[in-house]
């Protein structure tokens, strides 16, 4: 694990590289704790998470820390909704109709405080990334901005692996540029002010084509081992 000072070294350099408009949100789902306390340390408030049951217990350890933001970033179960509704105040992640549609219900059972939420979506085929589609998401559109406890608040994506830096940019600008045309088309509920792109590797790349949030991992908290191999984080 890097030390305090090197994660508060890491941190500070990517605030200094981000406009004041970008939220730099720490994918720290492969972090302790400790790191995470480094990195609040450093002044981050918003924590991006891929599980439920780890956020579940991060919480937990981290109660005391009462004004951090909790992201979730990774792919979300139907049969983890209720408590993943608990336990986050963003979700990345609403990637099918059908999640959609648990989480409003949800809201309108319980009553609770609603998080927001973002549209994932993949505007490039990838068989291992989660997301609509362009076309499946338009014919879906009417339908979300009927649901009254779904609080939509913009778009986000991951691009494929492989691509070149060029193609990068394009994605980003083209998720930017779909974003700003959908909120022209007066909604009753849907907004799209948010656009969450950009990982360690890209982020340079989604904030010049105008992300809103970037989801930094590596760049943070380092790469985590396995045996003899560096995973990276995002």
């Amino acid at each position: 694990m890097l030390s305090p000072l090197d994660i508060r070294d890491r941190v500070e350099h990517l605030k200094a590289s981000l406009p004041p408009t970008t939220r730099l949100i720490a994918v720290s789902k492969y972090a302790p704790v400790a790191a995470m306390r480094a990195a609040y340390g450093a002044g981050i408030r918003d924590f991006g998470e891929s599980r439920v049951q780890d956020a579940a217990a991060k919480r937990l350890e981290l109660a005391d820390l009462t004004d951090i933001t909790w992201h979730l970033i990774g792919h979300l179960q139907t049969n983890k909704v209720r408590q993943a509704l608990t336990l986050f105040d963003w979700i990345h992640t609403v990637d099918r109709l059908k999640l959609a549609e648990r989480i409003n219900a949800i809201l309108a059972e319980t009553g609770q405080t609603a998080p927001r939420c973002l549209l994932q979506v993949k505007l490039r085929p990838d068989p291992h990334k989660y997301g609509w589609e362009r076309s499946q998401l338009e014919a879906a559109l009417p339908h979300l901005d009927r649901l009254p406890h779904l609080h939509c608040h913009g778009l986000m994506t991951i691009l494929p692996l492989g691509l070149p830096p060029t193609e990068q940019l394009q994605v980003f600008r083209e998720l930017r540029a779909w974003g700003e045309t959908l909120s022209r088309k007066g909604w009753q509920r849907l907004q799209w002010q948010e656009y969450s792109m950009g990982m360690s590797q890209d982020y340079p790349l989604a904030v010049q084509a105008g992300a809103t949030m970037v989801r930094v991992g590596t760049a943070i908290f380092g790469s985590r081992t396995i045996g003899t191999s560096l995973i990276e984080t995002n």
